[in-house]
């Protein structure tokens, strides 16, 4: 079994050929480009939640390149810091009370920032271009300044926590207090500039100034209460809802010990492990290599759940090994972004908006993990089903299974991996305190990498795990403390309810329209936003209004993450599917389309959940059991019909059998028995009809061949096409179809 990452270079593309098990030159993958910037992005350890790669400026590039600043001072720093953050928050979470002191929450939350929020400003330059940008050793002397101010104003704040809350400081504070509120408003904006990019600022300082003028605006839903400026700094500054609300308290609670599980489970080898029991397990199937792709680019989502992240770490893999096997690097590089785009929505752990679902919400992780157990089947589903059919049209093969892991090797390899996956679900489940649970899985995983042979895991590897922690949870704070700015206007003047209000007077009792008006908010939001900024502001803005209507609230919330997400793989946007494209050396826009047709299901099961609550699990066994069984046949005929290929049945579809699958599919996510026997009836007719016809062209199942049949033609039964969703059948592995006789699908 493969090794944690031991060098930068480690999951570089020389690990392709490796990995992919197939014979044939090493393909080097080239670089992803920021379709915004141009620029390149590259990363070592990708880590890190949803928000972990942006647009403008990618915060999983900033925080996560081997940069020249860290030399030997500052990555010691950034380790002590990264130490002092996590212990501070296990002291809270396991009630610790260290030295006979309770340090009140708003005092912890402060002291959060300042072991957290140093780090990004000694991670990430001030630009990412330009002489700032070639900084040749160490921290400049203007980020030295501003990580002190941080830790400074952040302190001050800290040990006068309990004046704050029993002095109402928020609204009426000492002279010293309000000067510092400025300086804390004015870092946590910079710090959001660095962690997440210019946009993600732009909209947290409009939101963060807007009480300024909220009760001179025209537009009266935009109405609401005014405050002058002191004030102001004094409410986002010393404020329970705003930088300290729902969203730093959830991050410092749950968040951070979740995130730390994740990056140690990368760096003790997880990674490693899924991959190659992925490969075990798919690899030997038509379409092998894709299937890989995406079972390796979901266990990744499970640990990092950003998409970007994603796709930099195990593309390099990936892709190479999809071209080689007969996948164009258009779909190859479409695969690994639509995959690695699901990391947000996969439980067990899922992407940081998941677990401001806790808070926002008011229920326990484990009804969100249980809520987002079927959607995620039938999303990945969806994904697998469209390869299984792209293979099936062009022959490709799976990869010998003499040139595959065995399962049974990797499973005793790596099955404490599995193990602590299994110890993770369970714990969160059986005790009271969900924060607790990551901590102690971790202590297991960093046991397993001591007393594991196959684990190479000496002093370098401790240094690197703890570097790699303090950027994740640095920027995941720093982004999360800016975010709340949004959150602190809104609340401030009032008008997150009145929004709510208003919208619902606009659109009646009409949930669909509401619904669609939402996906395309949270479409737009998430082009520019980070998941958790999108997600925050939705939560209070639309989530309400969508309630008020009869909406489950565990389903309107995943709504709002689900399609915050799917800009990931949408134009004009698309950062995971331009990431693949850099990798692929596709079309960006090409492997943007090519995603969007893989992740079609993506778009249509927020509708299905939020007008049948079955579908997150809410409501009795039986109706969830049907609602599941409904769903998957859905899921079967909208894959069938996006891809051209309906699987088990083997044969291609003319585009009105695509059309009928596509309308039956979507009906049979709506409540209701009628509508849902209406659309199994279409399914149904539309999979006899399509057995009917004569295969348009067949695949010898020894030599791969691809012969086109005449309409009329009498096709022997051997040549059928008779591998399944689950046979080895088609070309030889590494092996193109024949392009005289195929005409490539637009999947």
């Amino acid at each position: 079994m493969s090794t944690p990452y031991q060098t930068d270079d480690a999951a570089g593309p020389a690990c392709a050929s490796g990995s992919a098990g197939t014979a044939g030159p090493i393909t080097t993958p080239g670089p992803a480009i920021d379709p915004r910037t141009g620029a390149e992005i590259t990363a070592t350890h990708p880590h890190g939640g949803d928000d972990a790669a942006q647009p403008t400026m990618p915060s999983d590039v900033s925080l996560h390149d081997a940069s020249p600043r860290l030399t030997p001072f500052w990555r010691s720093l950034v380790i002590v810091l990264t130490v002092v953050g996590v212990l501070l928050t296990m002291n809270q979470v396991f009630f610790w009370n260290v030295g006979g002191v309770t340090i009140p929450t708003n005092s912890f939350l402060y002291l959060l920032i300042a072991v957290f929020v140093p780090i990004v400003f000694i991670v990430t330059p001030i630009r990412k271009h330009g002489a700032a940008a070639r900084q040749r050793r160490g921290v400049p002397w203007y980020d030295v300044l501003l990580l002190l101010a941080v830790v400074g104003t952040s302190a001050y704040f800290a040990v006068h926590g309990i004046e704050i809350q029993e002095y109402g400081w928020q609204y009426m504070a000492p002279t010293l207090a309000t000067v510092l509120s400025f300086v804390f408003w004015a870092l946590i904006l910079e710090t959001l500039r660095r962690a997440a990019g210019l946009v993600v600022l732009v909209i947290a300082f409009l939101f963060s100034v807007y009480p300024l003028f909220a009760g001179i605006i025209p537009l009266s839903f935009l109405q609401g209460i005014s405050y002058d400026l002191p004030t102001l700094a004094q409410v986002h500054t010393m404020g329970v809802d705003s930088v300290l609300g729902l969203p730093l308290q959830t991050a410092g609670t749950i968040l951070v010990g979740f995130l730390l599980f994740g990056v140690v489970l990368q760096h003790t080898g997880g990674a490693d492990f899924f991959h190659e029991l992925s490969m075990a397990v798919f690899g030997r199937y038509r379409g092998g290599s894709a299937k890989v792709a995406v079972a390796s680019s979901a266990a990744m989502g499970m640990m990092s759940g950003s998409a970007v992240s994603n796709v930099l770490t195990t593309g390099p893999m990936t892709i190479p090994a999809m071209k080689r096997s007969g996948f164009s690097a258009r779909v190859a590089g479409a695969v690994e972004a639509t995959a690695s785009s699901g990391g947000s929505i996969t439980p067990p752990i899922m992407g940081t908006a998941a677990f401001l679902m806790v808070s926002f919400v008011g229920v326990p992780y484990t009804s969100i993990l249980v809520a987002a157990t079927i959607p995620a089947i039938l999303y990945y589903l969806g994904i697998f089903l469209q390869i299984d059919g792209y293979a099936a049209q062009r022959g490709l093969r799976g990869t010998p299974k003499n040139l595959l892991p065995r399962a049974r090797h990797a499973l005793a390899m790596g099955w404490p991996y599995l193990g602590a996956l299994a110890v993770l679900t369970a714990l969160l489940f059986t005790t009271d305190s969900e924060a607790r649970v990551p901590y102690w899985v971790v202590a297991i995983l960093l046991l397993i990498a001591l007393v594991k042979p196959s684990v190479t895991f000496g002093p370098r590897q401790w240094v690197d795990m703890g570097v790699d922690v303090g950027k994740t949870l640095a920027q995941i704070v720093g982004i999360i403390a800016g975010v709340g700015l949004i959150l602190g206007g809104l609340t401030a003047t009032g008008v997150a309810l009145s929004l709510s209000r208003d919208l619902v007077a606009l659109v009646g009792d009409n949930v669909v329209l509401i619904l669609i008006a939402g996906a395309v908010v949270c479409f737009i939001l998430g082009m520019g936003l980070t998941i958790s900024a999108a997600y925050v502001f939705l939560a209070i803005v639309m989530v309400p209004a969508v309630t008020a209507l009869g909406v489950d609230p565990i389903a309107a919330h995943l709504f709002v993450i689900y399609w915050a997400s799917v800009s990931y793989i949408t134009p004009p946007v698309g950062l995971a599917a331009f990431a693949a494209a850099g990798i692929s050396k596709a079309s960006p826009m090409a492997t943007c389309f090519s995603a969007m047709k893989l992740g079609a299901v993506k778009y249509v099961v927020p509708f299905g959940f939020a007008l049948n609550p079955a579908l997150v699990a809410q409501g009795e066994p039986v109706h969830i059991g049907l609602a599941f069984l409904s769903s998957l046949v859905a899921v079967y005929a909208i894959a069938a019909a996006m891809g051209g290929w309906l699987t088990f049945v083997e044969r291609q579809l003319p585009l009105y059998l695509r059309v009928v699958l596509a309308v039956g599919g979507f009906m049979m996510f709506l409540p209701g028995a009628p509508v849902t026997l209406i659309g199994l009836a279409l399914v149904v007719a539309a999979a006899v009809l399509a057995r009917l016809r004569q295969p348009r062209a067949v695949v010898d199942p020894e030599t791969g061949q691809i012969t086109r049949v005449p309409e009329g033609a009498e096709v022997p039964d051997a040549a059928r096409g008779t591998h399944g969703a689950h046979g080895t059948g088609g070309a030889p592995a590494g092996a193109h179809a024949p392009h005289e006789n195929t005409k490539e699908n637009a999947s």
